[in-house]
């Protein structure tokens, strides 16, 4: 599963499609209607949402919202290139003040991951992204600084001195 911090507009058809697809099982996770893929490291920051609200003073948010939120960037992303996506499956709207944090290290790390599956699959779509050295977010993240996520599976992660 992933569940990219880059925005959508990065994503060639078949990242944005797989995108789609492991959100809405993301969604079913959160919400508890299925049991698989539960302890899934990706699922941690949007859980870390419900509890910045209730931190906050603020009321707890719906399991779902941060899901929700991040799947109408989808969606959107979609509706910008002429796709249909089928938003009568997402539980809810956007929350439109609903932001999480993505820090930059994590932002850097996705963007080379991404950048070596479009040198795979869609050079073009990577030839078009050619002098993007620091990708935007996902309109749901707010970038801060900082490492690489510890959910995130890193095969050569160095932590410490």
């Amino acid at each position: 599963m992933r569940l990219w911090s880059v925005h959508p507009r990065y994503l060639d058809r078949q990242g944005l499609t797989a995108g789609w697809r492991e959100g809405l099982l993301a969604q079913k996770v959160l919400t508890g209607t299925t049991k698989g893929y539960r302890n899934h490291p990706q699922l941690r920051r949007f859980r870390v949402g419900e509890l910045v609200a209730v931190a906050a003073g603020e009321p707890p948010l719906h399991p779902g919202a941060p899901i929700v939120t991040f799947l109408h960037g989808i969606a959107d992303e979609a509706v910008r290139r002429g796709y249909t996506y089928d938003r009568a499956l997402l539980l809810g709207e956007p929350d439109p003040d609903l932001r999480l944090e993505v820090t930059d290290g994590q932002l850097a790390h996705e963007w080379t991951h991404l950048r070596a599956k479009l040198a795979e699959r869609s050079p073009d779509v990577l030839a078009r992204w050619r002098d993007v050295e620091v990708p935007a977010a996902h309109p749901l993240f707010d970038v801060v600084p900082g490492p690489v996520a510890e959910w995130e599976v890193v095969t050569d992660r160095v932590d410490g001195p």
